[in-house]
Order: structure tokens, then sequence, then C-alpha cells
């Protein structure tokens, strides 16, 4: 039966891809196909493509000013990296079945991949009973003894208990608020139901508002995004991917099962080849679809290169933010084969917390007030612009509050007099301001300052890495090391002229390849280049957030009554 090519999308389980489709109808030229703004929009009647997957495009955004169940109100269109960070609005409508939520809903391995649903009624299983209300989690669906299944998992007084639900099971099911913040490709990729649209509200516009925005100035609103998808095909007698759009108007049949879907090339994503079992590298493989990215050596990555992929890993990276206040900062993935050299630079601690958490073994903590604090309790110190401190140690101390004795956190530490040193207690919740009084002039590579010092810390580069043809970090005017990451990367080389290798990340590089049945002339990559890799803003803030948080110092206190 023939199907629009955009009811052929919402029809589509995404776990039966690859999908051989025959176009019936539609408006082509005479040939065969051609592009437009690098998406096909015309193909022949008889034409046969292998669907390989489909993303969303772009979005229609209906604007609402004001709550979420205000009338909405223009539409605009919104490319997927249009700035801004984003909270989901929980979908009100209820899926019927697990079967639904497995057909509709992105499940996968990665932290995105993993929606929470509640019941509104009770779910018994074996074990135990899954009560309305509470939050279930969505980790993988698979086939256990002939069923499909949904591993998931909850937590029940801090246990976490794991469990499978069958497709079938049948009930009342929501989706659960989700505190999370995403960019708008993340949603597109992971969080908008097939045949549903989604809620958003704007968290943080990471960009100042300017007159060719399609959001109204200061727009702190609802939208309601619609998707326009792009379906991925690959066609016979080409070696690239074609990109056609759901709204192009055109009639197809799905010729699957009477269609021998070997005969087209297999299109390899960078996570497809990670997934890959290590006995299976080193492999010979040509760039079906090349990154967008411009710098080196990503342009380098261009559409027919032949590539050797040597072998897949996890490797450690340091993320890094130009020190400066203007919205035009810069951010770094360093890695540790970084051979530059690094001096330090003052830090600035807002409070007596941070001030314990600085302090090491290693070398005192000198500091110097740059805001004055008058403590409410004669017991602890009062502190005045200029005044220097050396950081001893976290300790409890009495003081007397509305007329009772309470223990309370300090900080030891020892005020710098002209001639002597006296020894004070700051309150642990002091707001104040310190910078730091740097004595070390050594200079230090990065795997030093990693072994040797808490992050955050702040640098300057003293010595720049001259293997590197171009050393974005030694133009900036100083760097705070912020945290270490552990990333998945392929180390790869040219297949042609193998001179030098070089890692390329997973999960944050956009190019399909198809293996080729080549052997490789050496198992031995050549030397590995050192890269270090830029981020963008929107990267950044998806590499943050899911650290740890770090520890927020203890409330304070109420001040004493006058």
């Amino acid at each position: 039966m023939a199907l629009s090519l955009e009811k052929f999308i919402h029809s589509l389980d995404l776990r039966t891809l690859p999908r051989v489709l025959q176009i019936q109808s539609g408006i082509y030229c005479q040939g065969s196909v051609y592009e437009m703004f690098g998406n096909e929009c015309s193909l022949s009647t008889g034409e046969v493509i292998k669907v390989i997957g489909f993303k969303i495009n772009k979005l229609i955004a209906s604007i609402c000013e004001n709550n979420e169940g205000s009338q909405f109100s223009a539409k605009v269109e919104l490319p997927l990296n249009f700035p801004g960070l984003y909270k989901v609005v929980a979908d009100k409508t209820p899926y019927a079945s697990i079967e639904e939520i497995a057909r509709k809903v992105s499940i996968g391995p990665t932290r995105f991949g993993h929606p929470c649903f509640y019941s509104a009624k009770d779910i018994k299983l074996a074990n135990f009973t899954i009560k309305h209300g509470e939050q279930i989690t969505f980790n993988s669906v698979e086939e256990v003894n002939g069923t499909m299944t949904v591993n998931c998992f909850m937590v029940r007084n801090n246990q976490s208990h794991s469990f499978t639900l069958p497709l079938s099971q049948e009930g009342e099911f929501y989706e659960c608020e989700d505190d999370q913040i995403y960019t708008l490709k993340e949603i597109a990729e992971w969080k908008i139901p097939k045949c549903r649209n989604r809620i958003v509200k704007l968290s943080n516009t990471l960009h100042m508002w300017d007159s060719s925005s399609p959001l109204p100035e200061n727009f702190d609103g609802y939208l309601i995004l619609m998707p326009v998808y792009e379906v991925q095909a690959v066609m016979k007698f080409r070696k690239d991917i074609v990109h056609i759009l759901s709204d192009l108007d055109v009639e197809v049949k799905d010729i699957t099962d009477c269609y021998d879907t070997g005969s087209f090339l297999q299109p390899l994503s960078l996570e497809d080849i990670f997934e890959r079992t290590s006995k299976e590298f080193p492999m010979v493989a040509e760039i079906m679809e090349g990154p967008s990215e411009s710098r080196k050596p990503y342009n380098l990555l261009s559409t027919g290169k032949e590539i050797v992929i040597y072998k897949k890993y996890q490797a450690a990276r340091v993320l890094a933010s130009e020190m400066r206040s203007d919205s035009s900062k810069k951010h770094f993935l360093i890695p540790m084969s970084y051979k530059g050299k690094f001096k330090r630079r003052p830090r600035e601690f807002p409070t007596a917390y941070d001030l314990d958490i600085a302090r090491s073994e290693k070398e005192q903590l000198h500091v110097v007030a740059t805001k004055a604090f008058v403590s409410p309790h004669k017991e602890l110190f009062s502190v005045s612009v200029g005044d220097q401190f050396l950081v001893q140690q976290c300790q409890t101390s009495e003081v007397l509050y509305e007329g009772r004795k309470k223990l309370i956190d300090v900080l030891a530490c020892e005020q710098i007099l002209s001639d002597s040193y006296k020894k004070v207690l700051l309150p642990m919740y002091m707001e104040g301001g310190f910078v730091e009084v740097i004595h070390d002039k050594k200079q230090y590579h990065l795997s030093e300052i990693c072994k040797e010092f808490h992050l955050p810390f702040n640098v300057k580069v003293s010595v720049r890495d001259l293997s590197i043809e171009e050393d974005v970090l030694a133009a900036a005017p100083g760097l705070q090391f912020e945290e270490e990451i552990t990333d998945s990367y392929l180390l790869i080389s040219s297949a042609s002229s193998p001179v030098e290798s070089w890692e390329i990340p997973v999960y944050r590089l956009n190019m399909l390849v198809h293996l080729l049945s080549k052997d490789v002339q050496t198992v031995v990559p050549p030397v590995t280049r050192t890269t270090v890799e830029e981020v963008s803003k929107e990267e950044y803030y998806m590499l943050r957030r899911y650290e740890n948080l770090t520890l927020q110092p203890p409330p304070r206190p109420p001040k004493k009554p006058t």
C-alpha cells in the first residue's frame, strides 16, 4: 500500500530499519534526483532507496509568552543549532501500553535515552509490585526468551530495583517531570515522541538577543515544537547519503520483504564503529558523509576519503575555559599529551567554604580579603578589605546565639600581621571575597597539575606546545581548568598517506562511513598528533551538567536580633 512520505515516517518503527522503499508517485525531474540546499528534492517514479534512518531537520515552534496552558500564537522556524537551553514539560497525554512507549519514545544507550514514566495503577510483577506514581526508568529494549521486553529500574527506600516489563503490558503511563536542561538538538534527537509535539520552556538563552532572532526580546515563555523530519537513505550506484525532507510530495511503498538489502552500501556512524569489538580493529573505511567542522584535522575528513581506524578507547581530557567575563569566552578539551607548560594564576574564592575546599597538604593557601565581613558573633573574626590569611583547617567552635551556646563549623586561619601571626576563626558560611597570593613560580605540565592540585585551577600558558601548528591555548589571557573528564575516541589516519594519526571524538563528530574489504598495510598507528578541541557553548554545558555537582556551602543562619 502506498503512503505519503510523512505518513510512512510516523508509522515507522525504528527497530525495523533499514527499510527498502520504492517511489510510487511524486514531483520529479527527468533523470532521477537533483539536490537543493543539500536535500534531495526530486525522486523519479520506480526509484528504489534504502532508508537507514531519519532525524529531525528543523522545528516549527508555536510561541506562548505566559504559561503552557495559554493560547499559542505566532509560529516560527527554528534550526536545531538555535542557541539556548530548554526544560522539557512533561506530556500530560498518557500512553496505553509499554509497546506504545517503546515505539514512540527514544530509548537508547546514552544518558538521553533513559526516559522516566509512572503508572496510574499498581503493576504486580513476579517479585514485587510497582506502586502507582513510582518513577520507572526505561534503559533498553531487548528480546528475552522470545518476548520483547524493556529493561527498567526504579529506586525505592534508597535501593535500586531492576526488572523487565513486556511490551504487551497495558495500563495508563504518564511521563515524569524532567529537571534537566537540553539544547534544541538534544530535544530533537531524544525528547520528541513520534506523532506527538513537545512543549518546552526556555531556561537560558546563552546569547544576547538581537533583531535577527525569531523569538521576542526577553522571551522566557513556552514553545510547542513540531518536527520536520529528514530521511537518510542510500541509493544504488551512489556512495554518499541522500537526504529527503518529510514534507516532499511523494508516495512510497515498502518493498523490504521482497528485496535484497545487501545490494546497497551499509553506512555506519562513529557510534556504530565504536560498538564493534576490539578484535575487529584496525579497519579501512571510506567516508560517505564528512563532518561539517572546518577546523583541522576535521577538515581532512571529506566525503570519498579513505581512512584507517586503528582502535577505540576512552581517553582523559581537561575541560578548560578562558578567564574572561564577556560572552566570547572559549571552551577547550585538552588532552594529557599536550606538551606545553603552564604557570599558575590567582584563584578567587567567594566564601570561606571555598577556601576549605581549595586548601591542600602540598602547600599552605595564602589569600587576601577583597570584601569586608562583619561577624554577628564576638567569638569569630570580622574581616576588612586587605586582610591577609593563611588557611589552616576546618573545625567546630562554640558561639553564643540568641542567649544559647551553639556549635557551628568554622575555618581556622592565621592572620598575617606586620611582624607576627594571629589565630582567627572565620564562619564557614561567611560571604566574603578572597584572592589567592601565588608564591609558586614553577612551570607545570598538564598531568602534574591534575595530580598535585584540586580543580578548578587557574593558569596561563608559559611555554606553548611546539608540536601544534597553531596552539590556541597560548593566545588565551588565562585559563581555568574546570574538571577532568573521560570521553570516547577513535584513532584514525589517512589510508593513502598515513604520516600521522589523530583522535576523533565519537559523540561530538557527525560523520558516516562504510567499511572496505581492504587489508591494513600497518597495524601500528603512526605518531599521534596532539589536538586541542574547541567546544561550542552548547557542548560545554552538556559536558559540565552531568558531572558531579559541587557541594554547596552550608546555609547562613539568621542574623542575631538587634
